[in-house]
């Protein structure tokens, strides 16, 4: 059971090794879109495993190691590489790591992930910012008691992605002459690809990006009262969409030929918070 006290010890463990600066800013980084966390200046890293309470990344493509350092003159953490329900977590477990981080300070919460695209407009390589989402998991981290010490019980998801954020992350895009889709996206549990059936319902409902990640995350966020960032690199057309079929080594390898684009966008993003 994920408690307050849970999270303070992990938090408490981590500063503790870092030599207690709290981060400004904090980063999630999705499959193949790790590098940036090389980047840091001053970095500590700790492998998830040697943290209380986190579970280790069994994702080829995710790292599994919490980093700080400083990025773009910021004082940063870095979760490189996440946790997911398929894996055999629960919504509560997968989203652990982003209490601990805003337990450390951080009050700004970057979410990435590879997404598959839905919207016909969207071609792998895009840059979709995410501006709502569809949780049709049936899982939610906020399932159990509630501690007040933590965040409300009904937290209000109406802006669950800051706007406010979000404008500064399309006007720096905009400077550096960098294209950037808004979108919604849909959150299915995996690991299996959705069928093509479930790709036309999905766009029915308004979904324009579908992933397996990143919407526990957000709520525990919002439920903490951090502002989030969400950006989706499109990694494939979703299925029925695509001439070929989807391959995990494929979203890697669209992350990875696509990476530096976006941490380029990131890196001049958070030198201006």
């Amino acid at each position: 059971m994920i408690t307050y006290e849970s999270v303070k010890e992990a938090s408490d463990a981590v500063l503790d090794r870092v030599g207690g600066e709290q981060p400004e800013v904090a980063l999630v980084l999705g499959s193949g879109l790790g590098g940036l966390a090389d980047e840091l200046e001053d970095a500590r890293a700790i492998p998830y495993a040697e943290i209380p309470g986190f579970a280790e990344a069994t994702v080829s493509g995710h790292a599994g190691r919490l980093v700080v350092g400083r990025l773009a003159g910021k004082r940063v953490v870095v979760l490189q590489g996440r946790l997911h329900l398929y894996e055999g977590h629960s919504a509560g477990r997968v989203a652990f790591p982003v209490r601990v981080v805003g337990m450390m300070g951080a009050t700004r919460l970057i979410l990435t992930n590879a997404a598959g695209g839905i919207h016909p407009d969207f071609r792998p390589g895009d840059v979709v910012r995410i501006v709502d989402h569809i949780n049709l998991s049936g899982e939610t981290p906020l399932t159990g008691p509630n501690d007040e010490r933590l965040g409300p019980r009904f937290p209000d998801m109406s802006a669950a992605y800051d706007p406010a954020l979000g404008a500064l992350f399309d006007r720096v895009a905009a400077e550096l002459g960098e294209r950037v889709h808004r979108g919604v996206y849909a959150f299915l549990r995996g690991p299996s690809y959705e069928t093509p059936a479930e790709i036309r319902m999905l766009r029915t409902l308004g979904a324009d990006l579908v992933g397996m990640s990143t919407v526990p995350e957000t709520i525990v966020a919002v439920h903490m009262g951090l502002s989030v960032l969400g950006i989706s690199l499109v990694a494939n057309a979703a299925a029925g969409l695509s001439p070929h079929r989807l391959s995990h080594e494929e979203v890697e390898r669209t992350a990875r030929a696509s990476g530096e684009r976006l941490a380029r966008l990131l890196r001049a993003f958070i030198e201006r918070l």
